[in-house]
């Protein structure tokens, strides 16, 4: 090939593969250094390396070679000094220097050679974008045209040149394709393949409603309208659950659009697949209602049961049929939709089984006198329906009251027992100290054998097993070799542990202190119609203030308690006068520290603090 031609093929791969020019250019390069080795030779230690002009398509080979002085014995690593040093004017013979190799015909030898590099270079790089693009797309719809159809799924052509297989499984039942039709899936996986990205591809999982439902429903493209639950079973019927994020929106309408023509599309691409647009309902009760559309419902009686959710559906006799579906296909998916277990039952049964609860149940029958009533018109009515006589709208109408009156009771009777269990479990376990919890079963002094039974089962601390002892002991007992000897080895265990009180928090014990120490105080500031004129009343009120404060530190110091204030001389509390700091002649500053002495006065029943001033010399420092 020569070179013109080298440039425009290259030219052509990059428009007919539609990859960046760097990955094109790095492949060829790569193809060069490869060629070159195979063209002549040369040892895959020797540092090769190639680079192509794309302008032009000219490739240049750069081989590294030991510089000689004389004579080249190997043309392939060696090379005469005068020609390195056109390259590296310092180099010395010995050094090693990376100088243009380019054989002479090369361009004809590289284009045949490394054609199949080139083009497993391309194809990994093709496998690469799609991997890449269609990992992004997971989730989504992609089309694409019918390649092939054998025993295994269908074999469908998409974008970027990437084939997707959609499994026997994940078609919509009934559904004939045909080569060459074009079809819509969902990608549902990606995995990278030797041969190439694989591509999983479904129409029948719920998925894909979803999507179709986004791309027809402007609504719930941008979110006004919500879809809160699908339940499908492909080629036959679907469920959706819609609900509307902003008030005035009719989501179901929404979704069926003007004359039904937004779900009549759908329905369309799923191979005429029937489907149900329910409002979403906060209320179980409403929901599941909606939820067993089109038949008409006469009650919903819910029972959860520490966990398991079941819902007594309660139709008429012409419903009956309609509610639960073909093969129970409609009951299937009204069970998926809502997530609750539901028990589909005619009028009459209902009401017989109704009956049957309030003639076992003495205590159900005592709480309901005017239904017990109704029993005898009941028992004939059910009496009329088993010899298949006519029943009139009224006698149904006393029928569904009946059931009525008598299931609400039962769940009401159910809840409050299951409110009195909850109470006894809470009661139960307040007993228990908190640090029971905390302590290890291996502390509580238990028999080894009897302590990897419990273990086994699951009790990891003692506050576990006495928490199961006290509520059900019966399910301990029920252990694998677990006896009355072992159950006495363990009480008696349990009853030996002792725990500690827990601490009271220190916020009570800080809040007292001050309560105790200021309550008994009573402070009177003494001699204050002797201060000079200039001293003001707030003063006063400072000097009071910090009297309060030295003898609390006092009474800190000393360690003292109130109640042997009472008991104590006055004299004891006397401290000498302390030297003011400032000068003595200067009215009108403050004293920093003053001599304090507690005495008891009579008249107020209390100890009372009283300072101590010094006039200076001519005073003679006698206390007044």
């Amino acid at each position: 090939m020569a070179k013109n031609d080298f440039a425009l093929a290259f030219n052509e791969v990059l428009e007919e593969k539609q990859l960046a020019k760097d990955i094109v250019v790095s492949a060829i390069e790569s193809a060069m250094v490869s060629a070159y080795r195979r063209a002549v030779g040369a040892s895959t230690a020797q540092h090769v390396e190639a680079k192509l002009d794309p302008e032009t398509g000219f490739v240049t080979v750069y081989a590294e070679k030991e510089v000689v002085e004389d004579s080249v014995i190997d043309a392939r690593t060696e090379v005469l000094l005068d020609e390195a040093r056109k390259v590296n004017p310092e180099v010395q013979p010995g050094d090693m220097l990376v100088v243009e190799s380019t054989p002479a015909d090369f361009g004809r030898v590289a284009a045949q050679t490394a054609r199949q590099v080139i083009q497993q270079r391309i194809r990994e790089a093709e496998r690469s974008n799609q991997m890449q693009y269609y990992e992004r797309q997971v989730g989504e719809i992609v089309s694409g045209l019918v390649q092939a159809i054998n025993a295994q799924g269908v074999t469908i052509g998409l974008d970027m040149k990437a084939e997707g297989v959609m499994p026997n499984n994940q078609k919509i039942p009934g559904e004939r394709l045909k080569l060459h039709d074009r079809v819509r899936a969902v990608v549902m996986e990606v995995k990278d393949g030797t041969r190439g990205p694989q591509i999983v591809l479904s129409r029948a999982h719920r998925n894909f409603l979803r999507r179709l439902l986004e791309n027809e429903v402007p609504e719930i493209y941008h979110g006004i309208v919500e879809i809160r639950a699908i339940s499908r079973e492909p080629g036959a019927r679907a469920k959706v659950a819609v609900s509307a994020t902003q008030p005035g929106i009719d989501p179901v309408g929404a979704c069926v659009g003007i004359k039904g023509v937004r779900i009549q599309a759908i329905v369309k691409e799923l191979h005429d697949e029937k489907i149900d647009i329910i409002q979403w309902d906060q209320d179980p009760i409403v929901y599941i209602s909606k939820a067993i559309s089109p038949a008409r419902v006469n009650g919903v009686y819910l029972v959860d049961n520490e966990g398991a959710r079941t819902a007594t559906v309660v139709v008429g006799e012409d419903q009956l049929s309609l509610a639960i579906g073909r093969d129970g296909q409609n009951a299937r998916l009204a069970a998926k939709l809502t997530g609750w277990r539901i028990d589909i039952k005619s009028l009459s049964e209902a009401a017989g089984d109704s009956l049957h609860k309030l003639e076992g149940d003495e205590s159900l029958a005592a709480m309901l006198p005017a239904v017990v009533e109704q029993i005898p018109q009941i028992q004939e009515i059910l009496a009329k329906k088993a010899e298949n006589r006519p029943i009139t709208p009224e006698e149904y109408t006393a029928l569904g009251q009946f059931v009525d009156r008598v299931e609400r009771r039962t769940i009401q009777i159910k809840e409050e027992a299951a409110r009195e269990v909850e109470e006894r479990t809470s009661t139960a376990r307040a007993e228990i100290p908190a640090a029971a919890f905390n302590t290890p079963l291996d502390q509580s002094g238990i028999k080894e054998h009897i302590f990897n039974i419990l273990v086994e089962a699951g009790f990891e601390n003692v506050g576990d097993l006495m928490f199961a002892m006290k509520t059900d002991a019966n399910k301990v007992l029920g252990l694998a070799g677990i006896g009355s000897k072992a159950i006495q080895n363990i009480e008696e265990a349990l009853g030996a542990l002792s725990f500690p009180e827990p601490e009271p928090a220190p916020e009570a014990i800080q809040v007292e202190e001050p309560v105790v120490a200021e309550a008994p105080v009573v402070v009177e500031p003494v001699g204050v119609e002797e201060l000079p004129a200039t001293k003001k009343a707030a003063e006063g009120k400072k000097e009071a203030k910090k009297v309060v404060e030295e003898e609390e530190d006092e009474n800190a110091k000393d360690g003292v308690s109130l109640d042997e204030l009472f008991k104590m001389k006055p004299e004891i509390f006397q401290t000498p006068a302390v030297e003011d700091e400032s000068d003595d002649k200067k009215k009108g500053k403050k004293v920093k520290k003053k001599g304090v002495a507690l005495e008891f006065d009579e008249d107020l029943g209390t100890v009372v603090g009283r300072k101590k001033h010094k006039r200076g010399d001519d005073a003679g420092g006698e206390d007044w």
